[in-house]
Formats: structure tokens, sequence, C-alpha cells
């Protein structure tokens, strides 16, 4: 057995060729699956409020901009969550920041579900999204740093396919039950997922950001307990190397290392590419329901339906890039996706809004690569950060997704409030995803088969 009677730099780094080791096993599975299931309720409560907007109390009298506002605040509260939840889990773990996250989005939705004030609800919806916004991109971090270099981008993504997952469902669940009971039920499932709280205690905390921070002692239990799991099931453990030849500096991350030296520009590439994405992302998604209900008069039910279509787009979406990534690479994955979204949409406000039919083909199409985009800037985003930072790293790109999350709808609400043209609203998603596209393309770095370590030298 290792020992940490080295020099820390050199126990840290004794750590991460110990996990580089590692035979892919059913550890490897069992630890997807815990921490997969809060990220699937994540997706599920993320988007129940898309679907729940065309049931909300007629009472309340909601304009387009009233209900874009509904939509953005959870966006604003995400946005909080990720930057919170990022340095958060680079100062008290992984785990523990996941688990706070998962306990306040579970009640806040119950609490969604009790109240029929708008500005409590709103209140509400701001704290679920400070806990959605924070779980997410810390999880990602989690399974990164539990990964080894070859095929990481297909083990992380085939675990962040349990996110659309989880939209999926929400879709399906909320039509079933939002025409028969009321959005309230919905609400209250969202309480579900604090049951998995007793398994992700059972869960090691990483290895990689114990040893990272100086927690040897605590670095090399972890390690123990997963080495002796995997061996147990009668895998071998080849010797250790070393990951790169540079120590793994031990530090304290601090927010102004994100913009110097090369993490400048990879930070605000990152910024740039998730701002766009979930700008398009969002959206559409959490739009379509009503547009489909208030522009073309179809029933909440039917709508429904239609999103459960859109949602499943984007599930094939999330498989194909899992497969193609670590093939293709990040860069090209990411940026031709995007290229290829924006002329969809392009199409889509030129001949595609006439009909609601034609508005679900196209939509559906444009989810399909968009989704697709988003799950591989979770896997690249972790990448492109050394541990003691990559929660708070992965935090800035989730934060820009979010803002994106708050414009994005607003933008719709605004636009159709002023002009009431969707060839507008879709035109204006092009444009951006445009962008996003241009901005990947000239400024990403390339990480395919390279180790954590050797990407943040």
């Amino acid at each position: 057995m290792e020992t940490t009677t080295q020099s820390p730099g050199r126990a840290a780094d004794a750590i991460s060729a110990r996990m580089e080791r590692l035979p892919m096993s059913r550890w490897h599975i069992k630890a997807r699956v815990i921490v997969g299931a809060v990220t699937f309720f994540d997706g599920f409560d993320q988007l129940m409020i898309a679907y729940s907007i065309p049931d909300l109390p007629t009472a309340w009298n909601l304009s387009s901009t009233m209900i874009a506002w509904i939509i953005a605040v959870g966006g604003i509260g995400m946005l909080v969550g990720a930057l919170g939840g990022g340095w958060l889990a680079d100062r008290v773990g992984r785990l523990n920041t996941i688990q706070i996250a998962l306990v306040v989005y579970a009640i806040t939705s119950l609490g969604m579900a009790f109240t029929h004030s708008l500005a409590l609800f709103m209140i509400l919806r701001f704290v679920q999204g400070v806990g959605l916004g924070a779980e997410v991109p810390v999880a990602a971090a989690y399974i990164g740093e539990i990964s080894k270099a070859h095929k990481r981008g297909r083990f992380v993504l085939l675990y962040e396919t349990i996110f659309p997952v989880g939209l999926v469902m929400s879709a399906i669940v909320s039509s079933w039950i939002v025409p028969r009971w009321g959005y309230e039920v919905l609400f209250a499932l969202g309480a579900i997922p604090i049951l998995l709280v007793p398994m992700l205690r059972r869960v090691p905390e990483s290895p990689r950001w114990l040893a990272a921070h100086g927690r040897l002692d605590k670095a090399e239990e972890s390690m123990a307990r997963i080495e002796s799991e995997v061996a147990g099931y009668g895998l071998e453990l080849p010797e250790p190397r070393p990951t790169t030849d540079d120590l793994v500096v031990l530090a304290s991350p601090r927010v102004v290392e994100l913009f110097r030296g090369v993490y400048l520009k990879r930070t605000l590439m990152l910024a740039g590419i998730w701002l766009s994405a979930y700008f398009v992302n969002y959206g559409i998604a959490s739009w379509l329901p009503t547009l489909y209900k208030k522009q073309f008069g179809v029933s909440t039910a039917t709508a429904l339906h239609y999103s459960i279509f859109t949602t499943v787009a984007g599930l094939v979406g999330c498989l194909l890039i899992a497969l193609l990534i670590d093939n293709l690479g990040r860069k090209i994955c990411i940026s031709v996706a995007m290229a290829m979204c924006t002329v969809v949409l392009a199409l889509l406000a030129a001949i595609g809004t006439n009909t609601e039919l034609a508005v679900l083909g196209w939509s559906a199409a444009a989810a399909l690569l968009v989704f697709a985009v988003n799950m591989a800037l979770y896997v690249y985003t972790a990448e492109l950060y050394p541990t003691r930072m990559r929660a708070m790293g992965s935090a800035v790109g989730g934060a820009a997704g979010r803002l994106g999350i708050v414009v994005g709808p607003l933008v719709v609400g605004f636009t159709l409030d002023h002009t009431g043209s969707l060839s507008w609203v879709f035109a204006i998603f092009a444009v951006v995803a445009g962008l996003g596209a241009i901005i990947v393309a000239l400024f990403a770095t390339e990480t395919k088969e390279m180790t954590l370590e050797e990407i943040s030298r």
C-alpha cells in the first residue's frame, strides 16, 4: 500500500496516478449512478416551471413579460448557485456541496406546491434555482475527477445523459399530471430527491480534491477505500505512473486565477459558449409549451405532449455526442454542432413558424444539436482547470450558462410583446448560436485522451 510520507505535492500527484491506473469497474458505475440520480432530479425539477406555466392561476393575470420573469427568476437563482456552489465545493468538498444543493431544491420545490401567492412563488423559485445551479457543475467536477484519461469523455457524458433523461421524464410526467391534478402535484414530486442523501453519504469523496487541498490522510483513506472495492471485483490494479513531470500544486483556490495566464482565454471562451448555448436551449425549451398554447391555440395537454418530442430529440443528441466526443474531439463536436444548430434555427425563422407542427419539427432538430453542446460543455469545462480550482472554473462556465437561462426567456417575452413574431424570436436564437460556434472554433483547446494533470499545465 502506498503511503503519504513523501512531499505534499508528490503525494498529491501519487493520488492522481493511482486514480489513473484504476480499471473501469462496478465501483465507477455505482458512483456514476448515485450522483447521476441527483442530476436526474435536477433536470426533472429544472423544467417543471415550463410545463407548469400553462396551468398557473389565471388570477395572476400573466403577460408574456411576466411569464418571462417567472422563468428568469429561477435562472438568476441558478447563476448565484453555480458561482456559490463552485466556491463552496472547492472548500468543503464535492459531495458535501451536492447534498446541500439537493436539500435546497427539494424543499423549495415542495414549498412552491403549497403557495398561491405569486410573490412567494417567485421567491421560492429563486431559492430553488440556487440549489439547481449549484448541483450540476459540482457533480460534473466530481465525476470527471474519478475518471481516467482514456475514454473520459464517453464516461462523463454517459453520466451526463441522465440530466436530459430527467428533462424527458419531467415532460412526460407533466403531460399526465398537470392536466389532471394541476401544477401543485408536480412541484410536490420535486421533493423526492431528498431521499438520496443517505446514499450520497456512502460515496467516497474525490481523492484528487482531498489531495489537492493538502488533506492527504483523508485522500489516502478515500483512495484505499476505492482501490479495495475495485480489487474486490477481481480486477488487477497495475502499478501507478506519475501523471506529469510536474508536481501537483497545493494551494487554496482564488477566483483571480481563472483570469490569469493560460486560464484567461479558457475562461472567456467557456463563458461565451455556455452563455450562447443556454440562451438558445432554455429560451426555446422554457417557452415552447406556452408558445404552442398561446400562438397556435392547442390545449395544455397537447402542448405538453409536443414538448416530450422535443426533449426526446435532445436526449438523442446527448447520446450521439457521448459516442463521438472521444473520437472526434471536444472542439470539433461543440463547434460543428453549434454551427448546424445555427442553420436549423435560421431555417426555422425563415420558413417554419406558420404551424405548430413545423415549429415542433424544426425546434426538435435544434434541440438535438444544442442539447449535445450543453452536455459536451460539462465534460470539457471540468477538464480545463486544475483540481484545486476545477469546481470554481466549472461554476464560472455554469454561471455564464445560467445568465443565458435568465436572458433567453426574457428576450422571448420582450420580442413577443413588442413584435408578436415567432420568426424574430428564432432569428435571434440563430445569431446567438452562430456566435457560440465561432467562439469555440477560434479559441477552444483540444483535450481528448489527456490526463487532467496534463491539461492543467
